[in-house]
Order: structure tokens, then C-alpha cells, then sequence
């Protein structure tokens, strides 16, 4: 029973608790259980993995033999991709994409991930599906060899839908002064570009997509109509992949120097960000096939070509930028790793990125339902 009191002359007065709010205090308390047990599975050296204080502690004394090191940082999200999850019902690999979208931030500079903390906000705190959600981060930093090293629960009752949550991450890595990328002054026309194969739409583009699928009438639990073995959200939800390992690989083997996260602006808008300003690159569109997924998009959105371009990564997750000379020994340090590397174009005088050939060979148009 809420107890009352009575404040003279006015009426009885409830007595609050947090809980009367919609904050379940001691939820809170029992995911941050869950979730030290997670991050210790993360621990790397220069981490204790314990989440226990206010802020996460990190030795970078201990984390390696740096001559000159520099920092680098990157924060990001995962977008309405979430309102796909929440659709389907399936946040297993959510986790995986915000890390995803982070560490490769990251890699793309030569730096090796060290620590990530995470956000998580909902407006009714569920302890089993907090824990999926993280155990995915979890998972996600064990493959960028990072250490959870903490994050924030914020549990906001009538700021989110119930059964709505939001993502955020905040990685940070290291590299040697020296081989700090990209190396722009080093970048040289003839140079090749190398595109690495993406799993899938990764977590840009979605609000195009959901648009398409709610306009065309389609269900996401309907099965996909290019993958017939899992549902069209399954397939959509695929991870998005994480390229650090092979990539702090391919550095030893080759010289590397530029690479490119392919996110949001696809990569019309992405190459350019590491290219010195008075060159560009031109790619070979049929150099490689279009993964179904994307030929489906832009059929059933009657989206051009040009705006696959710049709104997905078709396919292409990363670019690297490597000496002539270095390309094969590149392509096959990532084929050692199991990542799909292919000559895709190369550096020329005309700045921006240039096309030849046709990327969608075909449309691929299912009816509404």
C-alpha cells in the first residue's frame, strides 16, 4: 500500500517512489551484474574490465611498447535500423553493428581499438533483452579485440515507445605517430583500390529501406525474397562486419595507404575523405557482383543507381588504397583472413569518383503483397 501523509490544510499527500516513475532501480542493478560478467570477457591488456566505479580506468602503459603514440577517438549509433529489430523482434546482432560502426571509424587510421563504452536507453528496462543487447557488444568487442571498459543504462519512461530503445558507442584506439593513416602525401596516381566485401546493408541506409518495405506493403517477417532460407527482417538484421583484425594485418604485409569506412554517404561520399584533394579515384562497377540484397532494394525503389551509390555500400564495407606493387600481397593477406579483397579501381588525376560499367545488371522486383 502507498503510504500517505497529510500536509496542513490541504489533502493527503502520496508518498512517491522512483518506481512510481516507471525507473526500476533495482533492474538496473541486476543488468550491471550481467553485464560485469560480459565485460570481463573482453579484457585485453591495459584493462581490468570491471564495471564497478564511475568511470572505466584504462593503463595505456600497459596496453603496449609505444614510441609516439597517438589517440584516436569516434562515437556512433546504429540508426532506424533498430526500428527493424524492434520489428522483428531479433536484437542479437545489434550490439555487433554498433561496435561495427565504431571500431572500423577507428581501424581506418591504422589504430587498434583499446577500449568502447556503450549507451543504452529505454523507457522500460528489461533485464533479459538489455543483456542480448550488450551480450552483442560483448561479442562485437571480443572481435575487434577491444575491452568493454563501461557505458550508461538510462531508463527514460515516456521519452521512448515501450519496447524502444536506443544506441550509442564510443570507441578509442592507438597508433604510432608514423603510421597514422591515411597518407595522403603518399598517394599517388596508379595507385589501386581494393574493396573489401560487406556482409550485408550494415547500419546505413535503413530509413530508405524501411520506406521501400512500408510503401510496397511487404512484412518483415515474410521470407526474403532473395534469401529464401531466413525472413526478409532476418536478412536485413545481418551483422554488419568488423574489418580490424585483417586490416591491422594487411599493414604488415603491404603498403597500405588510405582506407575508407564505407557508412553513410556510400562511395561516392566516403573515398574522397582520404584522398588529397587534387586526386580521385575511378572504379570499375563490374568488378564485382551486387550482393541480392541491394539489387532488391533498388528494384522494388526504382532507386537509380547513382543513389545506391551514395546511400549504400553496395557491397563494398571498405576500400583500401595500397601501392601497385603491394596489391597482391594485400588481397591475400585478407583471403588468409576469410574476408572477400578484390582490385576494384585505381587512383587517377580527375579529383571526386568516377564509374565505369554498370553495377545492377538486372532489377529484381517482387510484387506487394
Amino acid at each position: 500500500m502507498t503510504a500517505q501523509k497529510t500536509v496542513a490544510g490541504h489533502r493527503p499527500i502520496r508518498s512517491y517512489s522512483y518506481r512510481d516513475s516507471g525507473v526500476d532501480i533495482d533492474s538496473g542493478l541486476r543488468l550491471v551484474e550481467r553485464l560485469k560478467l560480459l565485460a570481463g570477457k573482453t579484457r585485453r591488456r591495459g584493462a581490468d574490465a570491471t564495471l564497478s566505479g564511475f568511470g572505466g580506468l584504462f593503463d595505456l602503459a600497459a596496453a603496449g611498447d609505444w614510441s609516439a603514440p597517438l589517440l584516436v577517438a569516434a562515437a556512433d549509433g546504429v540508426g532506424t535500423k533498430l526500428m527493424v529489430a524492434n520489428a522483428v523482434g531479433c536484437h542479437n546482432g545489434i550490439g555487433i553493428d554498433l561496435v561495427a560502426m565504431c571500431v572500423n571509424d577507428l581501424v581506418v587510421h591504422g589504430a587498434e581499438p583499446l577500449f568502447f563504452l556503450d549507451y543504452f536507453a529505454t523507457g522500460e528496462l528489461s533485464v533479459d533483452a538489455g543483456n542480448i543487447v550488450v551480450s552483442g557488444i560483448a561479442n562485437g568487442c571480443s572481435v575487434a579485440g577491444c575491452t568493454l571498459i563501461g557505458g550508461e543504462t538510462a531508463e527514460m519512461p515516456g521519452f521512448y515507445p515501450a519496447g524502444h530503445y536506443d544506441l550509442a558507442g564510443f570507441a578509442v584506439g592507438i597508433v604510432e605517430r608514423k603510421n597514422r593513416l591515411p597518407k595522403q602525401d603518399n598517394i599517388n596516381v596508379g595507385d589501386v583500390v581494393i574493396g573489401l566485401k560487406s556482409s550485408g546493408v550494415h547500419a546505413n541506409g535503413f530509413s530508405l529501406v524501411r520506406k521501400i518495405v512500408a510503401d510496397r506493403g511487404i512484412a518483415y517477417v515474410e521470407p526474403a525474397p532473395f534469401d529464401h532460407s531466413r525472413s526478409l527482417g532476418s536478412a536485413l538484421l545481418e551483422p554488419s562486419r568488423i574489418y580490424v583484425r585483417p586490416v591491422l594485418q594487411s599493414l604488415k604485409v603491404g603498403e597500405v595507404k588510405a582506407l575508407a569506412h564505407i557508412t553513410g554517404g556510400g562511395l561516392i561520399e566516403n573515398i574522397p575523405r582520404v584522398l588529397p584533394p587534387s586526386l580521385g579515384v575511378r572504379i570499375d562497377l563490374e568488378s564485382w557482383s551486387m550482393p541480392p540484397v541491394f539489387e532488391w532494394i533498388a528494384g522494388n525503389g526504382d532507386v537509380e543507381q547513382g543513389e545506391m551509390l551514395r546511400t549504400f555500400n553496395c557491397g563494398i564495407g571498405m576500400i583500401v588504397i595500397a601501392s601497385k606493387n603491394d596489391a597482391d600481397a594485400v588481397v591475400t593477406s585478407f583471403a588468409d583472413a576469410n574476408v572477400d579483397a578484390r582490385l576494384i579501381g585505381e587512383v587517377c588525376s580527375q579529383p571526386g569518383v568516377s564509374f565505369d560499367g554498370q553495377l545492377m545488371a538486372k532489377k529484381c522486383v517482387s510484387s506487394p503483397s
